[in-house]
């Protein structure tokens, strides 16, 4: 039988195919124009647009005057690094420092799944670094320089850090707080960055506070507890005010770099007054093209507002296992965000290969799947006819597009169902054994039912 490499050579393996690929490409450009492959990057995440804000930026000129520019102050500063080197030698850097990237997060991804299942090497390592480092739609953005491969850095990075403050395998209660804090940190960066990952914030913090640690805990349903017994609302005050610390220290600094603050409402205002119609894999851009003016404030709220509608239910009924929260909040904020692309898409899908034991209980993965890989293909095509063909139209594009948010809900359709469903057991009077460190207890407890 075919034996899987090791975590560090298939590791080792997945960035030698990635650098190759990149460095084959001529430009970023190739991977969107060649395939007509609108999905790998957004107006706040474009590879293009960045390359023009710091043009500006360099002449003395505010990239925010002219409403085009819509990355944060952070990023600008970022690129200015490779950029500032000669041309082959900046796209060879860039290539490296995206791989370096998608590779960091497929080892963050690892060490989620190690946390969770507590253990120190399994044979899914291998299989959760392929499936970060080799998905098209984890690849493809990177090869566009988009960067929603960095926000998906951090957020795995602020979770990993949760999940290490919360396991309590540390010695040193002063090295939880650490990890605690470096979670809090990475968390209000991505929200910086992005505020509509607000959402996922909640369960982050439900990581941090939790008693119950980042273990599988869905086949034994609780209600949530601190950590410390005393002081709940001062644990709560404190989690909650580091990170307000941490995020009004990064705005302070990005109002330094860019000189004012202009910059928030081309960037955050974006997210909820949507002033870029460019056709993306969401399903807000259309219908807000084809909105009356008079309507279009009342809609906005509507939109926005829909995406907070989702976490109070989840944070409450996942409420014994935040991680499981934190993942179906993922999927939710790839289906409905304002400007999706594939990498929103693509970590949702990644993070399914953390939660093994409730496949058995998914009531219907096959049509998921399907229907996802229908719009996968669908939209390439139509975008490909649509614009450099001129034999379809902005309609059928849509369509593709409305059916990849029909999959993104029904995969989380599916994982709500498989993630309650799991504490019922299999329906033969046995719990499932998932990954916790709590399973075999309470086995002499159960009851079978006979009719």
């Amino acid at each position: 039988m075919p034996v899987l490499l090791s975590f560090g050579h298939t590791l080792l393996l997945c960035i030698l195919i990635r650098l190759v690929t990149a460095l084959y490409l001529s430009e970023p450009g190739q991977v969107t124009s060649s395939i007509g492959l609108l999905s790998a990057s957004s107006p706040l995440t474009s590879w293009s647009n960045l390359q023009e804000g710091l043009y500006l930026f360099r002449k003395g000129i505010d990239p925010y005057e002219g409403g085009v520019f819509r990355h944060p102050p952070l990023y600008l500063s970022f690129a200015t690094i490779p950029i500032s080197f000669s041309s082959s030698f900046s796209k060879t850097l860039l290539s490296v420092l995206w791989t370096t990237c998608d590779a960091l997060s497929a080892y963050f991804l690892v060490r989620i799944w190690r946390l969770r299942s507590s253990t120190s090497s399994t044979t899914r390592d291998s299989l959760l670094v392929m499936l970060y480092m080799l998905n098209p739609l984890i690849f493809l953005p990177s090869l566009a320089l988009s960067t929603s491969s960095w926000d998906n850095l951090v957020i795995l990075g602020a979770v990993v850090c949760a999940c290490e403050a919360a396991s309590g395998s540390h010695e040193s209660k002063s090295n939880n707080s650490i990890f605690a804090s470096r979670s809090l940190l990475l968390l209000a960066l991505r929200t910086h960055l992005s505020p509509d990952s607000i959402i996922l914030l909640p369960p982050v913090m439900m990581i941090i506070l939790s008693k119950s640690g980042p273990w599988s805990h869905l086949a034994s349903p609780s209600k949530f507890a601190l950590r410390k017994t005393t002081g709940s609302v001062q644990q709560v005050g404190q989690v909650l005010g580091e990170w307000f610390l941490y995020w009004v220290s990064l705005t302070f600094i990005s109002s330094l770099v860019s000189g004012g603050t202009g910059w928030m409402g081309q960037t955050w205002g974006a997210s909820f007054t949507l002033p870029d119609l460019t056709p993306n894999p969401g399903v807000w851009w259309y219908f807000f093209t084809e909105m009356f003016d008079h309507f279009r404030p009342f809609f906005l709220m509507v939109f926005s507002v829909h995406l907070l509608l989702y976490v109070a239910p989840i944070c409450i009924k996942f409420q014994h296992d935040p991680l499981y929260a934190f993942f179906v909040l993922t999927g939710i904020l790839s289906t409905f965000k304002p400007y999706p692309t594939l990498s929103d898409a693509g970590l949702f899908m990644v993070m399914w290969g953390v939660f093994p034991e409730v496949y058995q209980y998914l009531r219907h993965p096959l049509p998921t799947v399907l229907v996802f890989l229908h719009s996968a293909l669908l939209q390439p095509l139509f975008a490909h006819l649509w614009l450099s063909h001129g034999t379809g139209n902005a309609n059928f594009y849509y369509a593709s597009t409305l059916v990849g948010a029909c999959a993104g809900g029904m995969g989380v359709v599916d994982a709500c169902w498989g993630g309650l469903r799991i504490a019922l057991g299999d329906g033969k009077g046995k719990k499932t054994e998932g990954v916790s460190q709590e399973e075999g207890e309470g086995e002499e407890n159960e009851v079978v039912t006979q009719q």
